[in-house]
C-alpha cells in the first residue's frame, strides 16, 4: 500500500491532468474519427472531426446527466449522437426540427410544404435548406429511400440525413434522432487520413470549417 500511496504522490501532476483531458472530452469538447462517407462530400473517410459537447448542453463529467441547455439544435447542424436505436455513434446533419412536416420525392425534399431548392456550383450540387445552403453528393441509385411521403417530426426529435444522400443509414432508418442522444455539433475538420493509402495526411484538409 505505501509504495502505490508513493507511486500515486510522484505521479500526482500527470494522473491529475489526464482526469482533466479525459473530462473535456466528456463535456466540453471530443473528436470524431470518420469511417465511412455517408456525409459525402462534407466528410470524407479518415477525417478526424472537432466536436463542441457544449453546443446543446453541458454535461456531468463522465455521464450523461444534462447540468444546462447551452443552445438549439439549428437546420443544418452536423451533429454527432449516440443512437440507442443503432446503437451506434453516428454523424448527420439535421435537417428536420421539432414541429416541421418533411417529405422527400425521388431525392427532392419538402420542408412544411415548400419544395428545397438545387443547384450546381463549382461543380458540386448544393442544397439549399430553409436557412442553410450545404453540398450534397448523389449518386445512382435504385433505393426505396430516395422517396418517403410527409411525417412529422416530434416534439424533442429531429430528422437527420447524410450528405452522401442514397448512401447513408439514418433517420429513414432509425428513425428520429432524440435530443438527449445528441452530443454535439461537429464543427470542424482537425486532420484527414487517407485510409486507402497508407493513412498518408490528406494536407489540404485540415482545420476545415464544416457548413
Amino acid at each position: 500500500m505505501n509504495n502505490i500511496l508513493k507511486l500515486f504522490r510522484a505521479n500526482i501532476g500527470f494522473i491529475t491532468f489526464m482526469l482533466l483531458l479525459f473530462a473535456c472530452r466528456s463535456s466540453i469538447a471530443d473528436w470524431y474519427h470518420v469511417p465511412s462517407g455517408s456525409m459525402l462530400p462534407t466528410i470524407v473517410e479518415g477525417d478526424r472531426v472537432f466536436v463542441d459537447k457544449m453546443a446543446y448542453r453541458l454535461d456531468v463529467p463522465f455521464t450523461d446527466i444534462a447540468i444546462m441547455q447551452t443552445g438549439d439544435p439549428q437546420r443544418g447542424d452536423i451533429v454527432t449522437f449516440n443512437s440507442e436505436a443503432a446503437d451506434i455513434r453516428l454523424i448527420k446533419r439535421i435537417i428536420g426540427l421539432p414541429g416541421d412536416r418533411i417529405a422527400m420525392q425521388d431525392n427532392r425534399l419538402f420542408v412544411n410544404g415548400e419544395a428545397v431548392e438545387y443547384e450546381m456550383s463549382k461543380d458540386q450540387l448544393v442544397e439549399h435548406l430553409p436557412g442553410h445552403s450545404h453540398v450534397m453528393q448523389l449518386t445512382e441509385a435504385t433505393s426505396s429511400l430516395r422517396t418517403f411521403g410527409y411525417i412529422d417530426v416530434p416534439d424533442n426529435h429531429y430528422l437527420v440525413l447524410g450528405d452522401n444522400r442514397n448512401h447513408s443509414v439514418d433517420s429513414r432508418v432509425y428513425g428520429f434522432v432524440p435530443r438527449h442522444e445528441l452530443s454535439g455539433k461537429a464543427t470542424r475538420v482537425l486532420a484527414s487520413f487517407d485510409l486507402d493509402n497508407f493513412y498518408i495526411p490528406r494536407g489540404d484538409r485540415w482545420f476545415i470549417a464544416l457548413r
